[in-house]
């Protein structure tokens, strides 16, 4: 018997984002972090960073809070 934790856990987030909304979120996210490090300074530093952070985070994850609030979802018919 096998269980599938990430939908069997209340505290987890179900997923709402699809494939390539996550793909392209990850690779944004990867360029903006690079930029923030080797790039840029200042004030476009912290932007570019805390953006790629967060554009990293939510598509190594495949949840977004924003989608999440305006009920929008990306993750095809099953």
């Amino acid at each position: 018997m096998t269980i599938n934790h990430m939908h069997s856990c209340p505290s987890m987030p179900q997923p709402n984002e699809g494939k390539t909304d996550r793909t392209i979120r990850i690779v944004l996210g990867a360029f903006l972090l690079g930029a923030a490090l080797f790039g840029l300074s200042g004030a476009s530093q912290v932007i570019a960073g805390l953006a790629g952070a967060v554009a990293l985070i939510t598509g190594l994850i495949g949840f977004c809070g924003l989608y999440k609030i305006f009920g929008i979802s990306t993750v095809g018919k099953r």
